[in-house]
């Protein structure tokens, strides 16, 4: 899939990340859009996203030290990928995920499709809220650029997945919303609910409680 890039920009257990730690995660789901998904995260909150394993346009970018710290506290609670973490189960095809742990001469990687675990759960669902939040980056970004007639829907679809707390890293989409906020040339509902959802970014409400 054709992309453009993007203007980019705890809760720890007791062992703290230290630099030049990685998690890396990919999903091989092939006749799912992408077929593929690869990304690196290190310790600082810098990350890298792919789309294939050999992509030549690769998106960097930045998520909060905090999510950082709780994403590495999850690995370290699954023992840095040293253990099996598939649950064996007829399950439908759900997509390969792959976790690999590197911190310096240790490199470990376990592979599923499903897992009972919780925090592989957790995990993988902090590295599905990454992928969800470039997909709507990237759509966004080809509207503003190409679709001034469906820069609006796509901002709704950002909106509706910050509603479902799917987005991680508000300020990535800044630069874009304020873009449309401040053009003419952009519809005037998609102008007005840019900068009421870039204010709503610049002053993020806490999530909800626990059910």
């Amino acid at each position: 899939m054709k992309r453009f890039a993007v203007i980019a920009s705890a809760v720890l257990s007791a062992a703290p990340s230290l630099p030049g730690q990685r998690v890396m995660y990919t999903k091989s789901f092939p006749g799912s859009v992408p077929a593929y998904v690869g990304i690196e995260l290190s310790s600082d909150g810098s990350a890298v996203y792919k789309e294939a394993p050999d992509d030549e346009q690769p998106v960097k970018f930045q998520i909060p030290r905090e999510a950082a710290g709780e994403i590495f506290a999850l690995a370290r609670k699954l023992d840095r990928f040293k253990r099996p973490l598939e649950a064996n189960l007829k399950v439908a095809n759900m997509g390969i995920k792959t976790l690999r742990w590197e911190d310096g001469a240790e490199k470990n990687e376990v592979k599923f499709n499903y897992s009972l675990d919780l925090d592989a759960k957790a995990l993988t669902d902090w590295f599905e809220r990454l992928t969800e939040t470039q997909l709507h980056l990237f759509a966004l970004e080809r509207a503003v650029r190409f679709d001034k007639l469906g820069v609006h829907k796509a901002i709704l679809q950002v909106e509706a997945a910050y509603d479902r707390q799917r987005l991680v890293g508000l300020e990535r989409f800044l630069p874009m919303l304020d873009r449309v906020a401040k053009n003419e040339s952009y519809l005037h509902m998609a102008r007005e609910r840019a900068a009421a959802l870039a204010a709503a970014f610049r002053n993020p409400r806490p999530p909800a409680p626990p059910q």
